[in-house]
């Protein structure tokens, strides 16, 4: 078994496995009819070699048998976090976690996830960055020091948070 690496787990929360597997569904009942319709009536048209509507049919149905692909290989691998069996209310994988970055007196929250569904837009930090890894097992009240290119940070976690999924 040398040189095998093991298969990376994607650890996703339960709301994240659900939005997975509805896009999923998605993809495969409505989207594929909907391309292969589109791709039925520019044949209908004659001459493919200069049919931009078939090109560009085709081109969408690649990209979303592409996204189908992928998101069964998540799938495949996908471990399922839930918050109940945190019963000392530390930082883990699917709750939400106000911390103030010490320097700057700036308060911010952040629902930490697995790297699947990171969005740091959408205030979801992954388990893996240096913020969120820095955060895990920590409680309210504490100052956890996060090492970046800039420096060391200060954040102390201010409250913690179960997220109902």
């Amino acid at each position: 078994m040398e040189g095998h690496q093991p298969i990376k787990k994607n650890i996703l929360t339960y709301s994240g496995l659900k939005k997975l597997e509805a896009e999923l569904e998605e993809l495969k009942t409505v989207k594929r009819k909907e391309v292969a319709k589109k791709i039925s009536e520019a044949r209908e048209q004659g001459d493919l070699s200069e049919n931009a509507e078939y090109d560009a049919a085709k081109d969408e149905q690649s990209q979303y048998e592409g996204r189908i692909e992928e998101i069964e290989a998540i799938l495949k691998h996908a471990e399922v976090v839930t918050d109940d069996d945190n019963t000392d209310n530390s930082v883990r994988i699917g709750c939400r976690v106000k911390i103030l970055d010490m320097e700057f007196n700036e308060e911010m929250d952040y629902r930490i996830v697995g790297s699947t569904e990171a969005n740091s837009l959408k205030g979801k930090i992954s388990n893996e960055s240096p913020v969120g890894k820095a955060l895990l097992g920590h409680h309210e009240g504490d100052v956890v020091k996060v090492e970046t290119k800039a420096g060391e940070i200060k954040y102390k976690v201010l409250e913690i948070a179960r997220v109902e999924d």
